[in-house]
């Protein structure tokens, strides 16, 4: 291990422009126009992971977007674990004048490295390749080491649960790593425990079969903009609470002593204010920010389009009205039963003058991992030496679908050890990752396979 640590040492402003060329690829999974740029990413990966020396590299088709699988020399007796991450990236959100340097041209200012993807989640992935390389150049990884990247986790992984039962001979671990996740802020790691599920839908009012001009049919003929707006502004009653019947029928009761343990080492309600810049403060009545942003479920209106979009006025009753709504699931809801109980409510409420339609675009269930598992005790120890501090167990509000699959299907836990730090930007304009936090975050990772070993 001390080599391998001096060799990361050693080597920092290389992986850095390595960095800066795996950031460069517009991976952006949402848009069929950047298929190509998907693909010439994973290509790169693959040759990159070659190129670090590990013996087995694939890429492996899905009818998505390829997974690049890698494998170190297998010995015999030693623990396995299964190192996850994804090379997609969410689109470069903002208009351009939004975005200090390009989005896909990686510039350092200060102490911190920005591009889209940069800590979502290439550079935090990019940690444990980094890691890797740094034992591999001196004798090898003291564990068996298996990798999986996918190209797909920024729309839902919807290929990515039957690759694992496809493969999950191959996959056969003790334990997984993800780190796509935050600390608490700088100095704080944290491991999180927790993930919510999320399902994702899209909801279209439709009217007429074109657009009508409003001086001779408005006030007569009912315009699916305004239903649709009606239905939208209807999900929440005045105590933020979802009005969907049976929403809330499966979500777990926490004990006094689990909300008393959030409360003591969780973030407290001001912070997570701040973060959101300027936002305003609401929601479910009687739970802390914490809580409702982790234990309770959440539905949040993502997009709303529908009309006139251009410069000027355009007088019309527009044809059709859709909405994006993502709901942020916890234990025991199933995205399934949900997304049933909104067809029910949104058929139950649509006037008979104009037709509805919900569509489910993505669903992920969500996902508890037990504080006690041994690797979540190497993680710790990996974490005290690599950053000088015990890290916190939080939860998160974020939706990482891989943590679930990874229990059922392969029946191992997953370690989420975060690197990001709040102020990091993620799927905003001017994404960011502490370069600071990538190099410890490289020794920790090292420390964290010999912990486990």
């Amino acid at each position: 291990m001390r080599e391998a640590l001096a060799y990361a040492r050693r080597y920092r402003a290389r992986f850095v422009d390595e960095l800066k060329s795996f950031v460069r690829f517009p991976s952006v999974s949402a848009e069929p126009a950047h298929r190509n740029d998907v693909r010439a990413c994973a290509e790169w990966l693959a040759k990159h992971l070659r190129a670090i020396g590990m013996p087995r590299v694939a890429l492996l088709e899905t009818k998505g977007a390829p997974v690049v699988f890698a494998a170190s020399r297998q010995r015999p007796g030693r623990q396995t674990l299964l190192i996850y991450g994804h090379y997609d990236v969410v689109p470069a959100a903002g208009a351009a004048t939004a975005w200090r340097t390009p989005p896909f041209d990686p510039q350092i200012r200060g102490s911190n490295l920005y591009g889209r993807g940069v800590c979502d989640d290439k550079g935090q992935m990019f940690i444990h390749v980094k890691a890797l390389e740094s034992y591999l150049r001196n004798g090898g990884p003291p564990v068996n080491v298996k990798c999986i990247f996918e190209g797909e986790e920024e729309v839902g992984s919807p290929h990515l649960s039957s690759f694992i039962r496809r493969h999950a001979r191959a996959l056969r671990a003790n334990a997984a790593v993800i780190s796509d996740t935050k600390m608490l802020g700088p100095g704080r790691p944290a491991i999180s425990y927790s993930q919510r599920g999320v399902l994702g839908v899209e909801i279209e009012v439709s009217g007429p079969d074109a657009e009508l001009h409003a001086g001779n049919f408005g006030g007569a003929i009912h315009n699916p903009a305004q239903v649709l707006c009606e239905i939208v502004a209807g999900l929440h009653d005045s105590r933020g609470r979802c009005i969907i019947p049976g929403f809330y029928d499966s979500v777990r009761k926490w004990s006094t002593s689990e909300r008393s343990y959030m409360r003591r080492t969780g973030p407290r309600d001001e912070e997570i204010v701040s973060q959101a810049q300027r936002g305003g403060a609401w929601g479910e009545r009687g739970f802390s920010q914490y809580e409702r942003t982790t234990i309770r479920p959440a539905v949040t209106i993502n997009g709303i389009t529908s009309g006139h979009q251009g410069t000027g006025v355009k007088a019309v009753i527009p044809p059709r009205a859709v909405a994006k709504i993502g709901l942020r699931l916890v234990p025991d809801q199933d995205p399934a039963e949900i997304a049933g109980l909104l067809r029910e409510h949104i058929a139950r409420v649509t006037p008979p003058t104009v037709r509805a339609a919900v569509r489910v675009l993505s669903q992920a269930r969500p996902a508890l991992v037990d504080r006690n598992e041994p690797a979540m005790h190497a993680a710790t120890l990996a974490y005290e030496k690599g950053f000088g501090a015990r890290p916190i167990f939080i939860r998160s509000g974020g939706t990482i679908p891989v943590v679930d699959m990874f229990r059922r299907e392969l029946g191992i836990p997953t370690v989420l050890m975060g690197f990001a730090l709040p102020s990091d930007r993620i799927h905003a304009a001017n994404e960011k990752f502490h370069l600071p936090d990538f190099f410890k975050g490289i020794e920790t990772s090292t420390r964290f396979m010999a912990a486990l070993a």
